[in-house]
């Protein structure tokens, strides 16, 4: 049972996600030709999206820069205080120039803004106060105004939540717009786990060496066994004196003969192994891989080259490790 003060926690942040949830669905029916101008901009920048501000507001800025780089619109973050400074030689002609600030009136952009427009690029504002300082010099204005702060109007709150967004909804145009996919952003997120599924290839999982268990046809099934165990493997592949591919012998192929009562493991593996196996090649992607282990439910298989030399195996356990799932 809550207390009477856990109810008063609940009541006010409940209240807290109401004013910013409203203040954030306000922002649509802003949505009009102007902001559909500034994406349309953006889009055919030939250079970069410089994303700038101060406080909270440039916090909101750095972050959007980052989304917009992720999602195939390259972009750098500035710091407005810093830009005076030196770091405005990052900025060119051929550059967007995106500024977030609430007021539009600090000292910092009175000193930038004359500065960017000598250096000829174009300046977009996304401001609270579109008729501030800020809003008369920008080339594009986006009004992202709000009723009120939700921490009694003391720090930005529900204002840099409407920038978020907006920003947000910004970056996801320009996603669509240039007809950014997944196979895109995962070149961007090789170690994200989309970068995995869309980039890992057989090879970079695949088991070589003294994991991936090799014997020649001749060998006896009681020691091909250990060959296994030691490779901490499922099964062997069966080659030729070349490497190349001649069968599969997994521990499901050993339970099927013991049930049956057969006397297998004085036998030569060549007379037990499963001819012309599913194979993959190395080359393929591992979500392939792993869609063929899933079809065909099994648990391993060879890593075959062209010319149907074994260079490895591939185990569920390693596509699994490796986040392809």
């Amino acid at each position: 049972m809550t207390s009477e003060r856990e109810q008063d926690i609940m009541q006010w942040a409940a209240e807290a996600l109401r004013i910013e949830a409203d203040a954030v669905a306000d922002l649509i029916p802003r949505l009009d030709g102007n902001f559909a101008r500034v994406v349309n901009l953006l889009a055919a920048c030939e250079g970069k999206v410089v994303m700038s501000g101060m406080g909270k507001a440039g916090i909101i800025a750095q972050k959007s820069s980052a989304t917009f780089s992720s999602l195939g619109t390259p972009s750098v973050w500035l710091h407005l205080a810093e830009a005076v400074h030196g770091d405005l030689g990052r900025v060119e002609d051929r550059d967007v120039v995106v500024i977030l600030s609430y007021s539009g009136e600090t000292d910092e952009l009175r000193t930038v803004v004359p500065i960017l427009k000598i250096i000829g690029s174009t300046l977009v504002a996304i401001t609270g106060r579109p008729n501030s300082y800020l809003g008369k010099y920008a080339d594009y204005v986006l009004d992202v105004s709000v009723p009120k702060e939700v921490c009694l109007d003391l720090a930005p709150t529900t204002s840099t939540t409407a920038m978020l967004a907006l920003c947000d909804a910004i970056a996801v145009a320009l996603q669509k717009l240039k007809g950014f996919e997944a196979h895109d952003f995962a070149k961007f997120h090789p170690k994200g786990s989309l970068g995995r599924k869309l980039l890992f290839r057989v090879e970079d999982c695949m088991r070589r060496g003294d994991r991936n268990p090799l014997v020649s046809s001749q060998t006896l099934v009681s020691e091909a066994l250990l060959t296994i165990t030691r490779a901490r493997a499922g099964s062997c592949t069966i080659v030729d004196e070349d490497g190349v591919l001649l069968g599969i012998f997994t521990d499901g192929d050993l339970r099927r003969y013991l049930e049956k009562g057969c006397e297998v493991l004085s036998r030569p593996i060549g007379d037990v192994m499963t001819r012309n196996p599913i194979v993959v090649h190395a080359d393929m992607l591992a979500t392939e891989a792993m869609r063929t282990l899933e079809e065909r439910k099994i648990d391993e298989v060879p890593v075959v080259d062209e010319s149907q030399h074994v260079v490895g195996l591939l185990d569920v356990q390693d596509l699994l490790e490796a986040g392809i799932v």
